[in-house]
């Protein structure tokens, strides 16, 4: 039998190959884009509130760095018999909340069913602290365009940024987008 590279040196053999190895690569891009548009179609719609930490990136650019209002929860949300450690793998069950943001309710260590008009969305533990779980879902990171950014952090100083997130059935979560939540004015007294 011939050696492996005496066989793939023939031209009619590598052909198929190199045409499945191309074939695979964009498969895949399809895959990738086309998995952040069903997770906008087809999965539930929340709100976060935020407030951004750093806008701006030497080598990536424009982005706003967010933390959730839900990347640290009480440690009596934790649900599991088992004490929580360090990147654990979560799941939060997030309920509507006032504002329609949506808050958390419990802290998983399996993913739990979700009643009518919650959802769940799949983090890890960054930190355990006597009272508190700090807790990172992959979504603290958001790229605006260059003259955004700033506008988004100064606005993030003064009052809370409401983030949009699609979260899939599968679990796969995307930010939708982020908008600046007008601050209320006092109604003036007569």
């Amino acid at each position: 039998m011939p050696d492996l590279l005496t066989w793939f040196s023939e031209p009619t053999r590598r052909r198929p190959l190199l045409r499945l190895l191309v074939a695979a690569q964009v498969l895949y891009v399809l895959g990738v884009a086309g998995a952040g548009y069903a997770t906008a179609a087809f999965g539930a719609h929340i709100v976060l509130t935020t407030a951004p930490v750093d806008p701006h990136d030497l080598l990536y650019g424009d982005f706003v760095r967010l933390r959730y209002s839900i990347s640290e929860v009480p440690l009596e949300l934790w649900r599991a018999a088992a004490p929580p450690r360090r990147r654990q793998g979560v799941f939060v069950l997030l309920a509507p909340g006032p504002d329609s943001t949506s808050t958390a309710v419990g802290v998983y260590a399996a993913a739990p069913r979700a009643a009518a008009g919650q959802v769940v969305l799949r983090g890890w533990v960054t930190e355990v602290y006597r009272h508190a779980l700090g807790l990172r879902f992959n979504l603290e990171r958001y790229y605006v365009p260059a003259s955004s950014a700033l506008r988004l952090e100064k606005a993030g100083r003064q009052h809370p940024l409401r983030v949009r997130v699609s979260i899939a059935p599968w679990g796969q979560a995307r930010i939708a987008g982020v908008e600046e939540e007008l601050a209320k004015t006092p109604e003036p007294s007569r």
